[in-house]
């Protein structure tokens, strides 16, 4: 199951809200009791608090997105610095573009 921050995001998403805009109105704490992360506080404007069952409408996008963050950043480490790959283009643009495809390849979005 994706971490509830990710599943807050795709709520107020789906509410034309971004978490971005909205997160310093809004708690999630976790009081290591075992119950695992929960909304503290949500003071969002015109949007409802969501339940449970709302959140777990958004698992599978959140699931998805929390993936490709992983993907993304393998990528980004396996790309390497961008002055290496500027130099690498300038000298063969076509060994990089073998690389860059070989390290997507390797690491594919959902």
């Amino acid at each position: 199951m994706a971490i509830l921050k990710t599943r807050v995001k795709k709520y107020l998403e789906a509410n034309s809200k971004t978490w971005e805009a909205e997160q310093d109105n809004i708690k999630l704490q976790n009081d290591s009791d075992g119950n695992g992360d929960y909304i503290h506080t949500w003071n969002v404007s015109g949007l409802a608090k969501p339940t449970d069952e709302q959140l777990a409408t958004y698992n599978s996008a959140a699931t998805t997105e929390e993936n490709n963050n992983v993907i993304r950043s393998t990528r980004r480490s396996a790309y390497g610095d961008i002055g290496d790959q500027l130099d690498e283009i300038y000298k063969d643009i076509d060994a990089w573009k073998a690389r860059i495809k070989s390290i997507k390849d390797a690491n594919p979005k959902e």
